[in-house]
């Protein structure tokens, strides 16, 4: 008997349910650094300021429930977003299965681990500074990630 192939590499995005389509999330939880876009270039700068939801321990969101209520520029992501938006991160699975790439070696659905990214240190834990609770936002420009 052949295995089935894993759901992400025999459906797109918009194929998937919506337990498979929250799976692909690995938790790093970089979409939760504010970003900064410059006006001019259209160019879009992480900063090391975590959302205040973000439960700095494990990467997960404290109401993810009702995050896009008690935070409005939150957003639930949908196959569309995922075409359109520049800044999620290079390693984000939804962004890669979009681009045809395949997930990081590090990814839960890969490893079984939840905790993999984290262990890989490719999660917000090894970045962030600060909640954004804790600074004006006027300061923002203060925490932008180098990019060089």
């Amino acid at each position: 008997m052949v295995a089935q192939e894993v759901f992400w590499r025999r459906k797109t995005l918009r194929e998937m349910n919506r337990e498979e389509w929250e799976s692909l999330c690995d938790g790093c939880a970089l979409c939760c650094l504010h970003k900064i876009e410059d006006e001019d270039t259209e160019e879009i700068f992480y900063t090391t300021v975590v959302c205040h939801l973000m439960d700095t321990s494990d990467c997960s969101c404290t109401q993810y429930e009702k995050r896009t209520e008690l935070v409005p520029t939150c957003i639930q992501l949908t196959p569309d977003d995922v075409e359109q938006l520049n800044w999620l991160p290079p390693t984000c699975a939804y962004r890669l299965l979009n681009e045809g790439k395949e997930l990081p070696e590090w990814h839960p659905l890969v490893t079984g681990d939840r905790r993999s990214p984290i262990k890989a240190h490719a999660s917000v834990i090894d970045i962030y500074d600060i909640t954004d609770d804790q600074i004006d936002e006027e300061d923002l420009v203060d925490y932008v990630i180098n990019p060089g």
